[in-house]
């Protein structure tokens, strides 16, 4: 039998062998290769998994959807304690009651809703939302945000800081 054995958890193993509760030569079969995984929440690339997985539920649900930019943000800024499981479901539940192609920030699960800030509520003035329309047409990059503004990116940095705007920050 040939057979490649992949694990993953949030556990100490090294810890749990020293104390005895991890078989020694189990962990030392499995210690060879390992990578630590930051949580969802401190991932660079929320916005990129946001809108794969959108788009990899949406054709299993059969239906085209997008984000309305109130759903968008709720989506970034919420902690996310179930990681990447716990956003698969959410937009898997958004694509399935979602009407007339868009999944609303009222899409998505109460639990989200209730942890989003206010502008993501629908309370929002009309800069913020000239702010978060570049952010979000832009891919959320800054220099290009600001661009379309007519604006420096210092000045960029200080409305959406203002406004209370957490961007995601994306890689090249």
């Amino acid at each position: 039998v040939d057979i490649q054995v992949i694990c993953a958890t949030h556990r100490d193993l090294a810890a749990m062998v020293s104390e005895g509760r991890f078989r020694e030569d189990l962990y030392f079969r499995l210690a060879n290769a390992r990578f630590e995984l930051p949580p969802l929440r401190e991932r660079e690339d929320r916005l990129a998994l946001i809108q794969q997985m959108l788009g990899e539920e949406a054709a299993a649900c059969g239906v085209e959807v997008v984000l309305a930019d109130a759903a968008l943000e709720a989506l970034l800024v919420y902690r996310w304690p179930g990681n990447l499981r716990q956003m698969r479901q959410v937009l898997r539940y958004a694509c399935a009651v979602s009407e007339g192609g868009q999944v609303r920030l009222e899409d998505l699960p109460e639990e989200l809703r209730a942890n989003c800030a206010p502008a993501a509520q629908g309370v929002s003035s009309p800069a913020r939302q000239m702010l978060l329309d570049a952010l979000i047409r832009h891919r959320w990059k800054p220099a290009d945000a600001a661009r379309a503004l007519g604006i420096s990116r210092a000045t960029l940095y200080r409305r959406v800081h203002e406004h209370c705007i957490d961007m995601p920050r994306m890689k090249p």
